[in-house]
């Protein structure tokens, strides 16, 4: 499991290159659930680089507050590539004061389809370079987890497991804009 002293030190060092980089950042969260802004604002003066975040963890609110195509979506899947790269594009382009955004989406379990279970797109825009998107495998061990609780523990360890590969994408598209 991801300890919360790892992910504070990856949001660390991503705000070290936000600031390096002087980029403004904005998330657009879905399985996360606002997790990515929360571990960034664990960070003192994270607010001179994270406008905020957009949650939108129903296909309705993508829809409604970030304008995706519901035909995209049904085409794609809400699990994709084309959805993850719309939610970072629409949440820069509607945060003006935003450089770069960040999006995720994705099923975490334990009920998802079998094809998707554990899988995640990630988003990335960028006023400057364009976007990216990348496919993330979450992971979980629930081997020391009873029984009963197995479903509530994949869920969280697989949410901070992505909460750390989206920070540490972050970080590597950080520093590729610096060279």
């Amino acid at each position: 499991m991801t300890q919360q002293s790892e992910l504070d030190s990856i949001a660390a060092k991503a705000f070290k290159l936000l600031l390096q980089t002087r980029q403004v950042i904005v998330t657009a969260e879905s399985c996360t659930a606002g997790l990515i802004a929360a571990t960034l604002s664990r960070i003192p003066g994270m607010s001179t680089c994270l406008a905020g975040s957009f949650v939108v963890y129903q296909v309705a609110s993508k829809v409604a507050w970030l304008e995706l195509s519901e035909e995209m979506i049904a085409r794609c899947n809400v699990v994709s590539s084309e959805v993850a790269e719309s939610m970072a594009i629409q949440a820069l382009s509607r945060t003006t004061h935003a450089t770069i955004a960040l999006s995720i989406t994705g099923h975490l379990g334990p009920d998802a389809p079998r094809d998707l279970d554990g899988i995640a797109w990630l988003g990335f825009a960028s006023r400057a370079s364009g976007f990216c998107s990348k496919q993330l495998f979450l992971q979980a061990d629930t081997s020391r987890i009873p029984g009963s609780q197995t479903s509530l523990c994949l869920r969280q360890e697989r949410q901070q497991n992505a909460v750390a590969q989206c920070l540490e994408f972050l970080c590597q598209q950080l520093t590729e804009g610096l060279s």
